[in-house]
């Protein structure tokens, strides 16, 4: 295990482009995201679950989280809310893109550590200004 994080931390020192995995159990969202993603210069990984997410997130350390909160397995809230509990993860930008959004829903995102909320339907270009702002460190 150990030296799996090493890896993945030595790659993350190497990569070209920042990494964003993305996570939803829609196929036609996944294929919006990590396209537009893919177009705007970021590398994708994949997800269709939640657990599938964490495994990712865990091997490739990626720059920033994109997660719906209702998939498969784990919630988005639920990932969110482990890897706020991680030392070496709780800095993750999380972004939380879903069909939930009522206030309650919001709320839960946040207090699980979200740094930001898109609902569904969204814009392209607002999940690339969000996506820059957090790569930028605001």
């Amino acid at each position: 295990m150990e030296a799996a994080v090493a890896l993945a931390s030595s790659a993350a020192d190497v990569r070209q482009s920042p990494l964003i995995v993305i996570a939803d159990d829609d196929p036609d969202i996944r294929l919006l995201v990590g396209t537009r993603l893919r177009r705007f210069g970021y590398d994708v990984i994949s997800a269709s679950t939640g657990d599938e997410a964490l495994a990712a997130i865990y091997t490739h350390r990626p720059d920033i989280a994109v997660l719906d909160v209702r998939m498969p397995g784990l919630t988005g809230i639920e990932i969110t809310h482990r890897l706020r509990h991680d030392p070496e993860l709780k800095d993750l930008p999380i972004i939380l893109l879903t069909a939930s959004v009522s206030g309650a829903d919001v709320a839960a995102g946040y207090d699980a550590g979200a740094t930001d909320y898109i609902p569904k339907p969204f814009s392209p270009q607002d999940l690339r200004a969000r996506v820059e702002l957090l790569l930028a460190g605001a």
